[in-house]
Protein backbone atom coordinates (compact mmCIF):
# COMPACT_ATOMS: atom_id res chain seq x y z
CA UNK A 1 0.00 0.00 0.00
CA UNK A 2 1.44 3.30 -1.04
CA UNK A 3 1.69 5.90 1.71
CA UNK A 4 1.60 9.65 1.13
CA UNK A 5 4.88 11.45 1.69
CA UNK A 6 3.00 13.89 3.90
CA UNK A 7 2.94 11.22 6.62
CA UNK A 8 6.71 11.43 6.95
CA UNK A 9 6.96 14.19 9.54
CA UNK A 10 7.99 14.08 13.17
CA UNK A 11 4.52 14.82 14.56
CA UNK A 12 2.74 12.12 12.52
CA UNK A 13 5.47 9.56 13.13
CA UNK A 14 5.36 10.28 16.87
CA UNK A 15 1.57 9.84 16.79
CA UNK A 16 1.91 6.57 14.85
CA UNK A 17 4.45 5.14 17.33
CA UNK A 18 2.33 6.26 20.29
CA UNK A 19 -0.89 4.80 18.84
CA UNK A 20 0.74 1.54 17.72
CA UNK A 21 2.41 0.92 21.08
CA UNK A 22 -0.76 1.80 23.00
CA UNK A 23 -2.82 -0.58 20.85
CA UNK A 24 -0.26 -3.35 21.25
CA UNK A 25 -0.19 -2.90 25.05
CA UNK A 26 -4.00 -2.88 25.20
CA UNK A 27 -4.15 -6.17 23.27
CA UNK A 28 -1.43 -7.80 25.38
CA UNK A 29 -2.94 -6.70 28.68
CA UNK A 30 -6.40 -7.71 27.52
CA UNK A 31 -5.16 -11.23 26.71
CA UNK A 32 -3.44 -11.40 30.10
CA UNK A 33 -6.68 -10.39 31.84
CA UNK A 34 -8.67 -13.01 29.85
CA UNK A 35 -6.35 -15.88 30.66
CA UNK A 36 -5.40 -14.78 34.19
CA UNK A 37 -6.86 -16.87 37.00
CA UNK A 38 -7.27 -13.83 39.26
CA UNK A 39 -8.82 -10.45 38.61
CA UNK A 40 -6.48 -7.46 38.66
CA UNK A 41 -7.88 -3.97 39.18
CA UNK A 42 -4.88 -2.21 37.70
CA UNK A 43 -5.07 -4.20 34.44
CA UNK A 44 -8.59 -2.86 33.94
CA UNK A 45 -7.43 0.65 34.77
CA UNK A 46 -4.73 0.55 32.06
CA UNK A 47 -6.79 -1.36 29.46
CA UNK A 48 -9.95 0.73 29.60
CA UNK A 49 -8.87 4.12 30.89
CA UNK A 50 -5.20 5.06 30.68
CA UNK A 51 -3.93 3.44 27.46
CA UNK A 52 -6.98 4.43 25.34
CA UNK A 53 -6.18 8.08 26.10
CA UNK A 54 -2.69 7.67 24.61
CA UNK A 55 -4.11 5.70 21.68
CA UNK A 56 -6.54 8.51 20.80
CA UNK A 57 -3.84 11.14 21.32
CA UNK A 58 -1.54 9.27 18.91
CA UNK A 59 -4.29 8.95 16.30
CA UNK A 60 -4.99 12.68 16.52
CA UNK A 61 -1.33 13.54 16.08
CA UNK A 62 -1.12 11.66 12.74
CA UNK A 63 -3.61 13.81 10.75
CA UNK A 64 -2.49 16.93 12.61
CA UNK A 65 1.08 16.35 11.40
CA UNK A 66 -0.14 15.78 7.84
CA UNK A 67 -2.17 18.99 7.80
CA UNK A 68 0.70 21.05 9.21
CA UNK A 69 3.07 19.50 6.65
CA UNK A 70 0.76 20.35 3.74
CA UNK A 71 0.18 23.89 5.01
CA UNK A 72 3.91 24.43 5.37
CA UNK A 73 4.72 22.96 1.93
CA UNK A 74 1.93 24.67 0.04
CA UNK A 75 1.93 27.98 1.84
CA UNK A 76 -0.48 30.18 -0.21
CA UNK A 77 0.50 33.45 -1.69
CA UNK A 78 -1.31 36.59 -0.63
CA UNK A 79 -5.01 36.48 -1.46
CA UNK A 80 -5.15 32.69 -2.09
CA UNK A 81 -7.25 30.26 -0.04
CA UNK A 82 -5.63 28.32 2.78
CA UNK A 83 -7.81 25.17 2.68
CA UNK A 84 -6.67 22.12 0.66
CA UNK A 85 -8.71 21.30 -2.46
CA UNK A 86 -10.55 17.96 -2.46
CA UNK A 87 -11.65 16.71 -5.90
CA UNK A 88 -13.76 13.55 -6.15
CA UNK A 89 -12.96 13.31 -9.85
CA UNK A 90 -9.39 12.35 -8.96
CA UNK A 91 -8.78 8.68 -8.24
CA UNK A 92 -6.18 9.49 -5.56
CA UNK A 93 -8.64 11.66 -3.63
CA UNK A 94 -11.39 9.03 -3.81
CA UNK A 95 -9.02 6.35 -2.55
CA UNK A 96 -7.92 8.61 0.29
CA UNK A 97 -11.53 9.25 1.29
CA UNK A 98 -12.27 5.52 1.29
CA UNK A 99 -9.29 4.78 3.52
CA UNK A 100 -10.22 7.55 5.93
CA UNK A 101 -13.86 6.37 6.03
CA UNK A 102 -12.93 2.75 6.76
CA UNK A 103 -10.40 3.72 9.44
CA UNK A 104 -12.88 6.18 11.00
CA UNK A 105 -15.64 3.56 11.06
CA UNK A 106 -13.36 1.00 12.70
CA UNK A 107 -12.20 3.56 15.26
CA UNK A 108 -15.78 4.61 16.04
CA UNK A 109 -16.84 1.00 16.64
CA UNK A 110 -13.75 0.29 18.76
CA UNK A 111 -14.16 3.54 20.64
CA UNK A 112 -17.86 2.88 21.34
CA UNK A 113 -17.07 -0.61 22.67
CA UNK A 114 -14.12 0.67 24.67
CA UNK A 115 -16.09 3.58 26.10
CA UNK A 116 -18.92 1.31 27.18
CA UNK A 117 -16.46 -1.13 28.77
CA UNK A 118 -14.73 1.77 30.51
CA UNK A 119 -18.12 2.94 31.81
CA UNK A 120 -18.90 -0.58 33.09
CA UNK A 121 -15.48 -0.87 34.69
CA UNK A 122 -15.71 2.51 36.44
CA UNK A 123 -19.08 1.43 37.87
CA UNK A 124 -17.82 -1.94 39.15
CA UNK A 125 -17.31 -2.91 42.78
CA UNK A 126 -13.73 -3.91 41.94
CA UNK A 127 -12.98 -0.40 40.69
CA UNK A 128 -14.58 1.32 43.69
CA UNK A 129 -13.13 -0.95 46.34
CA UNK A 130 -9.66 -1.99 45.25
CA UNK A 131 -8.21 0.74 43.04
CA UNK A 132 -7.24 2.97 45.99
CA UNK A 133 -6.39 -0.04 48.13
CA UNK A 134 -5.22 1.49 51.40
CA UNK A 135 -7.73 4.31 51.43
CA UNK A 136 -10.78 2.20 50.55
CA UNK A 137 -9.75 -1.00 52.31
CA UNK A 138 -11.95 -0.35 55.39
CA UNK A 139 -15.05 0.41 53.32
CA UNK A 140 -14.46 -2.45 50.89
CA UNK A 141 -13.81 -5.04 53.62
CA UNK A 142 -16.83 -4.09 55.71
CA UNK A 143 -18.98 -3.94 52.56
CA UNK A 144 -18.05 -7.53 51.65
CA UNK A 145 -19.40 -8.74 55.01
CA UNK A 146 -22.56 -6.63 55.00
CA UNK A 147 -26.17 -7.50 54.11
CA UNK A 148 -25.65 -5.46 50.91
CA UNK A 149 -22.60 -7.38 49.68
CA UNK A 150 -24.41 -8.25 46.43
CA UNK A 151 -25.56 -4.69 45.82
CA UNK A 152 -23.04 -2.75 43.74
CA UNK A 153 -21.54 0.41 45.19
CA UNK A 154 -23.02 2.67 42.50
CA UNK A 155 -26.58 1.53 43.18
CA UNK A 156 -26.42 3.37 46.52
CA UNK A 157 -23.72 5.98 45.95
CA UNK A 158 -24.87 7.06 42.49
CA UNK A 159 -28.25 5.61 41.58
CA UNK A 160 -29.99 6.01 38.25
CA UNK A 161 -29.80 8.94 35.83
CA UNK A 162 -27.13 10.80 33.91
CA UNK A 163 -27.07 13.83 36.24
CA UNK A 164 -25.92 11.85 39.28
CA UNK A 165 -23.52 9.85 37.13
CA UNK A 166 -21.83 13.08 36.03
CA UNK A 167 -21.80 14.38 39.63
CA UNK A 168 -20.18 11.18 40.85
CA UNK A 169 -17.45 11.33 38.20
CA UNK A 170 -16.72 14.98 38.99
CA UNK A 171 -16.50 14.08 42.66
CA UNK A 172 -14.29 11.14 41.73
CA UNK A 173 -11.74 13.45 40.10
CA UNK A 174 -11.15 15.18 43.42
CA UNK A 175 -10.93 11.80 45.15
CA UNK A 176 -8.22 10.70 42.70
CA UNK A 177 -6.36 13.94 43.38
CA UNK A 178 -6.70 13.35 47.14
CA UNK A 179 -5.24 9.87 46.87
CA UNK A 180 -2.30 10.85 44.65
CA UNK A 181 -1.33 13.80 46.85
CA UNK A 182 -2.38 12.21 50.18
CA UNK A 183 -4.97 14.88 50.91
CA UNK A 184 -7.54 12.42 52.25
CA UNK A 185 -8.53 12.40 55.91
CA UNK A 186 -7.99 9.43 58.18
CA UNK A 187 -10.60 8.16 58.79
CA UNK A 188 -12.71 9.36 55.87
CA UNK A 189 -15.25 11.79 57.28
CA UNK A 190 -18.91 10.86 57.58
CA UNK A 191 -21.76 11.40 57.03
CA UNK A 192 -21.36 12.03 53.30
CA UNK A 193 -23.18 15.31 52.84
CA UNK A 194 -23.39 15.03 49.03
CA UNK A 195 -24.96 11.57 49.09
CA UNK A 196 -28.06 11.11 46.97
CA UNK A 197 -31.33 11.20 48.99
CA UNK A 198 -32.18 7.78 50.43
CA UNK A 199 -35.65 7.79 48.90
CA UNK A 200 -34.06 7.78 45.44
CA UNK A 201 -31.78 4.83 46.25
CA UNK A 202 -32.73 2.78 49.34
CA UNK A 203 -36.44 2.84 48.56
CA UNK A 204 -35.97 1.29 45.14
CA UNK A 205 -35.72 -1.99 47.08
CA UNK A 206 -36.98 -1.13 50.57
CA UNK A 207 -40.21 0.75 49.99
CA UNK A 208 -42.20 1.99 53.05
CA UNK A 209 -45.36 0.08 52.15
CA UNK A 210 -43.51 -3.17 53.02
CA UNK A 211 -42.10 -2.13 56.39
CA UNK A 212 -44.97 -3.49 58.45
CA UNK A 213 -44.00 -6.81 60.04
CA UNK A 214 -42.55 -7.04 63.52
CA UNK A 215 -39.33 -9.00 63.95
CA UNK A 216 -38.00 -11.37 66.59
CA UNK A 217 -34.34 -10.85 67.49
CA UNK A 218 -32.39 -13.20 69.74
CA UNK A 219 -29.04 -12.09 71.11
CA UNK A 220 -26.39 -13.82 73.19
CA UNK A 221 -23.58 -11.98 74.94
CA UNK A 222 -20.81 -13.18 77.22
CA UNK A 223 -19.68 -11.79 80.56
CA UNK A 224 -16.05 -11.35 81.60
CA UNK A 225 -16.20 -13.81 84.51
CA UNK A 226 -14.31 -17.10 84.72
CA UNK A 227 -17.11 -19.07 83.05
CA UNK A 228 -17.67 -16.57 80.21
CA UNK A 229 -21.30 -16.67 81.32
CA UNK A 230 -23.81 -16.60 78.47
CA UNK A 231 -26.55 -13.98 78.75
CA UNK A 232 -29.55 -14.30 76.46
CA UNK A 233 -32.14 -11.79 75.36
CA UNK A 234 -35.04 -12.16 72.92
CA UNK A 235 -36.85 -9.04 71.76
CA UNK A 236 -39.80 -8.38 69.51
CA UNK A 237 -38.78 -5.35 67.46
CA UNK A 238 -41.73 -3.12 66.63
CA UNK A 239 -40.60 -2.34 63.11
CA UNK A 240 -44.25 -1.83 62.22
CA UNK A 241 -47.61 -2.07 64.00
CA UNK A 242 -49.08 -5.20 65.55
CA UNK A 243 -51.22 -5.79 62.47
CA UNK A 244 -49.73 -5.13 59.03
CA UNK A 245 -53.03 -3.82 57.66
CA UNK A 246 -52.58 -0.75 59.90
CA UNK A 247 -49.78 0.43 57.59
CA UNK A 248 -47.28 2.86 59.11
CA UNK A 249 -49.61 4.01 61.85
CA UNK A 250 -47.06 3.04 64.52
CA UNK A 251 -43.75 1.27 65.03
CA UNK A 252 -40.17 2.26 64.33
CA UNK A 253 -40.71 2.96 60.64
CA UNK A 254 -43.44 5.43 61.50
CA UNK A 255 -40.67 8.02 61.23
CA UNK A 256 -40.93 7.84 57.42
CA UNK A 257 -44.73 7.87 57.32
CA UNK A 258 -45.62 9.97 54.29
CA UNK A 259 -48.31 11.75 56.28
CA UNK A 260 -45.70 13.26 58.58
CA UNK A 261 -42.54 15.24 58.11
CA UNK A 262 -39.78 14.93 60.71
CA UNK A 263 -37.04 17.56 60.63
CA UNK A 264 -34.10 18.13 62.91
CA UNK A 265 -31.03 20.30 63.40
CA UNK A 266 -27.69 18.91 64.60
CA UNK A 267 -24.98 21.00 66.24
CA UNK A 268 -22.19 18.57 65.27
CA UNK A 269 -21.11 17.39 61.82
CA UNK A 270 -21.53 13.73 62.82
CA UNK A 271 -25.19 14.42 63.76
CA UNK A 272 -24.66 12.96 67.22
CA UNK A 273 -26.03 16.00 69.03
CA UNK A 274 -29.60 16.91 68.02
CA UNK A 275 -31.07 19.69 70.17
CA UNK A 276 -34.03 20.63 67.92
CA UNK A 277 -36.75 18.49 66.32
CA UNK A 278 -39.88 19.51 64.43
CA UNK A 279 -42.80 17.22 63.53
CA UNK A 280 -45.37 18.34 60.96
CA UNK A 281 -48.65 16.51 60.36
CA UNK A 282 -49.06 16.97 56.62
CA UNK A 283 -52.77 16.08 56.77
CA UNK A 284 -53.86 18.43 59.52
CA UNK A 285 -51.06 21.00 59.34
CA UNK A 286 -50.29 20.60 63.06
CA UNK A 287 -46.66 21.43 63.94
CA UNK A 288 -44.81 20.42 67.11
CA UNK A 289 -41.33 21.70 67.90
CA UNK A 290 -39.20 19.91 70.48
CA UNK A 291 -36.15 21.45 72.14
CA UNK A 292 -33.56 19.66 74.28
CA UNK A 293 -34.04 21.42 77.62
CA UNK A 294 -30.56 20.45 78.81
CA UNK A 295 -28.84 21.63 75.62
CA UNK A 296 -31.06 24.37 74.20
CA UNK A 297 -30.03 26.19 71.05
CA UNK A 298 -30.69 29.90 70.54
CA UNK A 299 -32.79 30.96 67.54
CA UNK A 300 -29.84 32.92 66.15
CA UNK A 301 -27.73 29.78 66.23
CA UNK A 302 -30.56 27.62 64.88
CA UNK A 303 -30.81 29.88 61.82
CA UNK A 304 -27.22 28.94 60.92
CA UNK A 305 -27.78 25.16 61.20
CA UNK A 306 -28.89 22.81 58.44
CA UNK A 307 -32.52 21.77 58.87
CA UNK A 308 -32.52 18.17 57.66
CA UNK A 309 -35.59 16.11 56.80
CA UNK A 310 -35.28 12.69 58.41
CA UNK A 311 -34.79 9.71 56.09
CA UNK A 312 -33.47 6.12 56.19
CA UNK A 313 -29.83 7.17 56.63
CA UNK A 314 -30.47 8.98 59.92
CA UNK A 315 -30.90 5.62 61.64
CA UNK A 316 -29.45 3.16 59.10
CA UNK A 317 -26.23 5.15 58.81
CA UNK A 318 -24.06 2.02 58.44
CA UNK A 319 -26.15 -0.12 56.06
CA UNK A 320 -23.23 -1.48 54.04
CA UNK A 321 -20.10 -0.51 55.97
CA UNK A 322 -20.70 -1.77 59.50
CA UNK A 323 -17.73 -1.60 61.85
CA UNK A 324 -18.51 -3.91 64.75
CA UNK A 325 -17.13 -3.09 68.16
CA UNK A 326 -14.75 -5.53 69.89
CA UNK A 327 -17.57 -6.56 72.23
CA UNK A 328 -19.91 -7.27 69.32
CA UNK A 329 -17.52 -9.26 67.13
CA UNK A 330 -16.07 -11.25 70.02
CA UNK A 331 -19.59 -12.19 71.21
CA UNK A 332 -20.39 -13.25 67.66
CA UNK A 333 -17.20 -15.34 67.47
CA UNK A 334 -18.15 -17.09 70.72
CA UNK A 335 -21.63 -17.88 69.42
CA UNK A 336 -20.32 -19.22 66.09
CA UNK A 337 -17.67 -21.34 67.82
CA UNK A 338 -14.67 -19.57 66.30
CA UNK A 339 -13.44 -18.84 69.83
CA UNK A 340 -13.76 -21.66 72.41
CA UNK A 341 -16.15 -20.40 75.08
CA UNK A 342 -15.21 -23.02 77.66
CA UNK A 343 -11.68 -21.67 78.23
CA UNK A 344 -11.88 -19.78 81.55
CA UNK A 345 -11.65 -15.98 81.34
CA UNK A 346 -11.42 -15.98 77.55
CA UNK A 347 -13.88 -13.07 77.18
CA UNK A 348 -11.90 -11.01 79.69
CA UNK A 349 -8.58 -11.83 77.97
CA UNK A 350 -9.87 -10.77 74.54
CA UNK A 351 -11.32 -7.53 75.89
CA UNK A 352 -7.96 -6.73 77.48
CA UNK A 353 -6.21 -7.26 74.16
CA UNK A 354 -8.66 -5.14 72.16
CA UNK A 355 -8.93 -2.06 74.34
CA UNK A 356 -5.87 -0.31 72.88
CA UNK A 357 -5.54 1.72 69.67
CA UNK A 358 -2.88 0.54 67.24
CA UNK A 359 -0.99 2.42 64.53
CA UNK A 360 -0.60 -0.41 62.01
CA UNK A 361 -2.02 -3.86 61.39
CA UNK A 362 1.19 -5.83 62.05
CA UNK A 363 1.63 -4.19 65.46
CA UNK A 364 -2.03 -4.84 66.27
CA UNK A 365 -1.87 -8.55 65.45
CA UNK A 366 1.38 -9.05 67.38
CA UNK A 367 0.03 -7.12 70.38
CA UNK A 368 -3.22 -9.11 70.46
CA UNK A 369 -1.24 -12.34 70.57
CA UNK A 370 1.18 -11.05 73.19
CA UNK A 371 -1.49 -9.57 75.50
CA UNK A 372 -3.69 -12.69 75.52
CA UNK A 373 -0.70 -15.01 75.99
CA UNK A 374 0.72 -12.85 78.80
CA UNK A 375 -2.71 -12.64 80.46
CA UNK A 376 -2.89 -16.42 80.80
CA UNK A 377 0.79 -16.96 81.61
CA UNK A 378 0.81 -14.34 84.37
CA UNK A 379 -2.70 -14.58 85.85
CA UNK A 380 -3.86 -18.12 85.01
CA UNK A 381 -0.79 -20.28 84.32
CA UNK A 382 -2.66 -23.48 85.13
CA UNK A 383 -5.26 -22.71 82.44
CA UNK A 384 -2.54 -21.85 79.92
CA UNK A 385 -0.62 -25.06 80.58
CA UNK A 386 -3.76 -27.10 80.02
CA UNK A 387 -5.26 -25.16 77.09
CA UNK A 388 -2.22 -23.75 75.27
CA UNK A 389 -3.22 -25.09 71.83
CA UNK A 390 -6.80 -23.87 72.14
CA UNK A 391 -5.64 -20.48 73.41
CA UNK A 392 -3.50 -20.16 70.29
CA UNK A 393 -6.51 -21.10 68.17
CA UNK A 394 -8.55 -18.44 69.95
CA UNK A 395 -5.82 -15.84 69.30
CA UNK A 396 -5.96 -16.56 65.55
CA UNK A 397 -9.75 -16.14 65.61
CA UNK A 398 -9.52 -12.83 67.48
CA UNK A 399 -6.93 -11.57 65.00
CA UNK A 400 -9.16 -12.61 62.11
CA UNK A 401 -12.18 -10.76 63.53
CA UNK A 402 -10.04 -7.69 64.24
CA UNK A 403 -8.89 -7.54 60.60
CA UNK A 404 -12.53 -7.44 59.46
CA UNK A 405 -13.51 -4.57 61.72
CA UNK A 406 -10.50 -2.36 62.49
CA UNK A 407 -8.06 -0.68 60.11
CA UNK A 408 -5.22 1.10 61.94
CA UNK A 409 -3.69 2.83 58.89
CA UNK A 410 -6.95 4.66 58.15
CA UNK A 411 -7.80 4.95 61.88
CA UNK A 412 -11.15 3.39 61.02
CA UNK A 413 -13.05 1.32 63.57
CA UNK A 414 -16.27 1.27 65.58
CA UNK A 415 -15.15 4.20 67.74
CA UNK A 416 -14.93 6.46 64.67
CA UNK A 417 -17.96 5.14 62.78
CA UNK A 418 -20.80 4.92 65.28
CA UNK A 419 -23.91 2.94 64.42
CA UNK A 420 -27.18 4.79 65.06
CA UNK A 421 -29.37 1.68 65.04
CA UNK A 422 -30.38 1.12 68.65
CA UNK A 423 -28.84 2.95 71.57
CA UNK A 424 -26.18 0.73 73.12
CA UNK A 425 -22.78 1.90 71.85
CA UNK A 426 -23.93 5.28 70.60
CA UNK A 427 -26.82 7.52 71.61
CA UNK A 428 -28.60 6.42 68.43
CA UNK A 429 -32.33 6.61 69.12
CA UNK A 430 -31.66 8.57 72.31
CA UNK A 431 -30.38 11.51 70.27
CA UNK A 432 -34.04 12.49 70.04
CA UNK A 433 -35.87 9.96 72.26
CA UNK A 434 -34.33 11.32 75.44
CA UNK A 435 -37.28 12.56 77.56
CA UNK A 436 -35.37 15.88 77.42
CA UNK A 437 -36.78 17.07 74.09
CA UNK A 438 -39.93 18.99 74.97
CA UNK A 439 -42.48 21.25 73.34
CA UNK A 440 -43.56 24.55 74.90
CA UNK A 441 -46.56 22.65 76.32
CA UNK A 442 -44.32 20.05 77.97
CA UNK A 443 -44.90 17.17 75.55
CA UNK A 444 -41.78 15.02 75.27
CA UNK A 445 -40.18 12.60 72.82
CA UNK A 446 -40.34 9.54 75.04
CA UNK A 447 -37.39 7.21 75.71
CA UNK A 448 -39.63 4.36 76.87
CA UNK A 449 -38.13 0.98 75.90
CA UNK A 450 -41.55 -0.38 74.90
CA UNK A 451 -41.88 2.14 72.08
CA UNK A 452 -39.54 0.13 69.88
CA UNK A 453 -39.33 -3.35 71.38
CA UNK A 454 -40.56 -5.70 74.06
CA UNK A 455 -38.34 -8.18 75.90
CA UNK A 456 -39.95 -11.64 75.89
CA UNK A 457 -37.02 -13.65 77.30
CA UNK A 458 -33.77 -12.87 79.12
CA UNK A 459 -31.25 -14.34 81.48
CA UNK A 460 -28.26 -16.69 81.68
CA UNK A 461 -28.29 -19.97 79.77
CA UNK A 462 -30.09 -22.57 81.87
CA UNK A 463 -32.05 -19.98 83.84
CA UNK A 464 -33.87 -17.86 81.25
CA UNK A 465 -36.99 -15.93 82.27
CA UNK A 466 -39.64 -15.94 79.56
CA UNK A 467 -42.98 -14.24 79.00
CA UNK A 468 -45.65 -14.51 76.33
CA UNK A 469 -45.33 -12.90 72.92
CA UNK A 470 -47.52 -9.99 74.06
CA UNK A 471 -46.04 -9.69 77.56
CA UNK A 472 -43.08 -7.36 78.05
CA UNK A 473 -40.54 -8.27 80.71
CA UNK A 474 -38.75 -5.50 82.58
CA UNK A 475 -35.14 -5.28 81.49
CA UNK A 476 -32.60 -6.93 83.79
CA UNK A 477 -28.99 -5.79 83.39
CA UNK A 478 -26.56 -8.78 83.25
CA UNK A 479 -24.38 -7.06 85.87
CA UNK A 480 -25.85 -5.30 88.89
CA UNK A 481 -25.62 -1.52 88.36
CA UNK A 482 -28.33 -0.48 90.86
CA UNK A 483 -30.86 0.60 88.25
CA UNK A 484 -28.57 3.14 86.61
CA UNK A 485 -29.82 2.02 83.19
CA UNK A 486 -33.19 3.68 83.98
CA UNK A 487 -31.69 7.17 84.16
CA UNK A 488 -28.44 7.06 82.16
CA UNK A 489 -27.90 6.40 78.48
CA UNK A 490 -26.43 2.97 77.67
CA UNK A 491 -23.62 4.58 75.70
CA UNK A 492 -22.25 6.22 78.84
CA UNK A 493 -20.80 2.80 79.70
CA UNK A 494 -20.92 0.89 76.42
CA UNK A 495 -19.56 3.50 74.00
CA UNK A 496 -16.50 2.18 72.16
CA UNK A 497 -13.42 3.82 73.62
CA UNK A 498 -9.74 2.89 73.59
CA UNK A 499 -7.22 3.43 76.38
Amino acid sequence: MKTSRNVYNWLSLTGFVLAANSLLLILVLFLISVFSAQSNTYLGLYIYMILPVFLVLGLLLIPLGIVLRIRKRDAPSEGEGVWPIFDMNQKRHRAGLLKISIITLLLLVASAMGSYRAFQYSESVEFCGTLCHKVMEPEFTTYQHSPHARVTCVECHVGEGADWYVKSKMSGLYQVYSVFFKKYSRPIGTPLHNLRPARETCERCHWPEKFYARKLISQRTYLTDSANTEWNASLVMKIGPEFSSMGLAEGIHWHINKNFKIEYAATTTDRESIPWVRMTNLKTGEVKTFMDEENPVAKKTLDTLEIRTMDCMDCHNRPSHLYNSPTAYINSAFVSGKIPKDIPYMKKATMEALKYPFTDMDTALMSISKIITTFYKDEHPDVYAKEVSRVKKAILAVQGEYKLNAFPYMRADASKYLNHIGHLESDGCFRCHSDRHKTAKGETISRSCDLCHTIIAQGPTGNISAGSINEALEFVHPVEIRGKWKTAFCSECHKVLYD
